[in-house]
């Protein structure tokens, strides 16, 4: 029961945050896939570099 709740006030939260705020909201999806991109690109590069 606990984690439907937690569930419903994060989704509430984050319409509200979009709603009120699209264009932080943008720059934040924005950084986070930007911050995904590199996760991988360090993965990658540690992956090349195991003999």
């Amino acid at each position: 029961m606990n984690k439907k709740w937690i569930k419903v006030t994060g989704l509430a939260f984050a319409a509200w945050y979009i709603i009120t705020r699209p264009h932080g909201a943008a720059d934040l999806v924005s950084n986070a896939m930007g911050g995904l991109g590199h996760a991988a690109e360090s993965v990658s590069t540690f992956v090349s570099a195991i003999p």
